[in-house]
């Protein structure tokens, strides 16, 4: 995975989900803590480089960028195009591609969206998912500016946050951002509204062992997990 250099949420979620006998390897882009559009549009610079240094001996599957909105605002084939310049044994992935992965296999339709972001970077979001099939209801962001803004809003304001945005026409909540702790609130939302809850690093990481051919359903992340990815080889 390939980090942001202020991200205080993904990688403990990466290791709270991983399953026996997988490995991962993250390393981090320097990047400037006040995500606007434009400072999103330079984490390309250095994504070859980056993708360079994940143990290229070992070779990993799949190597992922691990930024939301940067997905969006760059763009999934820019991003792979770089990724396979410095590591083209591995199959390119980012994130926002992870969450459109397991909205499709979850049949998702209607969607309600939370975010940290300025309103800026939620309107290019709200355009993105539009234009992936999805009807976006709602989606409100804190406009907060910093990634370690980011990664301070606690679990529980995300999972009330997440209960104030339900609608009953939804299909699905996705809180959207790599940077914040709603992995942990996932599973216990999902129980009280009963539908399914997305976390950018829950789809992500979900979308990255599927391709990597790895198939364990586990528990405690939300409902995706209990899916064996079928969907990804069809749309994709």
């Amino acid at each position: 995975f390939i980090l942001m250099s202020t991200d205080l949420a993904a990688e403990s979620d990466f290791f709270k989900m991983v399953p026996n006998g997988v490995g991962i390897h993250i390393t981090r882009l320097k990047t400037e803590d006040h995500t606007t559009n434009e400072t999103l549009l330079r984490h390309i610079d250095n994504m070859a480089e980056a993708a360079a240094r994940i143990q290229p001996d070992s070779k990993p599957d799949v190597i992922s960028y691990s930024c939301t909105s940067g997905s969006i605002v760059i763009g999934e084939d820019r991003i792979f195009n770089e990724i396979k310049k410095g590591a083209p044994w591995a199959k390119p992935m980012c994130l926002v591609t992870g969450v459109i992965d397991a909205l499709r296999e979850l049949n998702i339709k209607k969607l309600v969206v939370g975010t940290p972001y300025l309103d800026e970077i939620n309107t290019v979001e709200s355009i993105f998912l539009s234009k992936k099939g999805f009807d976006i209801l709602d989606i409100q962001g804190l406009n907060l500016k910093t990634g370690i803004e980011f990664g301070s809003v606690t679990p529980n304001f995300w999972k009330k946050f997440a209960l104030q945005l339900d609608r009953p026409d939804a299909d699905a909540i996705f809180l959207s951002c790599g940077g914040i702790r709603s992995l942990e609130v996932a599973e216990e939302i999902e129980l009280k509204i009963g539908k399914p809850v997305i976390t950018s690093n829950q789809a992500q990481f979900w979308s990255c062992l599927r391709r990597s051919g790895i198939k364990d359903n586990l528990s405690g992340f939300g409902k995706i997990f209990q899916q064996d990815g079928s969907s990804l080889f069809v749309n994709n």
